[in-house]
C-alpha cells in the first residue's frame, strides 16, 4: 500500500490538545495505519521520522494552523 497525503481538511482537525505521542509538545501531524490506530507528531518530531513513518502509514496529515 502506498501512502498518501490527506489534506487536513479531509482528516479530523487538531486542536490544541492534542498532543505529540513523542515528547508531548502540540501536535501538528498526523499518521493513521492500516491495521488502525494513529500518531501524533509535533513539527520536529515529524520531520525526525518522516521518512521511516511514510513508509509504513496509510496516510499522513499535517494541519499547520492547529486550532
Amino acid at each position: 500500500m502506498t501512502p498518501t497525503l490527506v489534506p487536513a481538511h479531509l482528516s479530523e482537525p487538531l486542536t490544541a490538545g492534542d498532543r505529540c505521542d513523542r515528547c508531548g509538545a502540540r501536535a501538528t501531524t498526523r499518521a493513521r495505519f492500516a491495521a488502525g490506530g494513529e500518531l501524533l507528531f509535533c513539527g520536529h518530531h515529524a520531520r525526525k521520522y518522516d521518512t521511516a513513518v511514510r513508509a509504513v502509514a496509510t496516510d499522513v496529515s499535517s494541519d499547520k494552523h492547529v486550532a
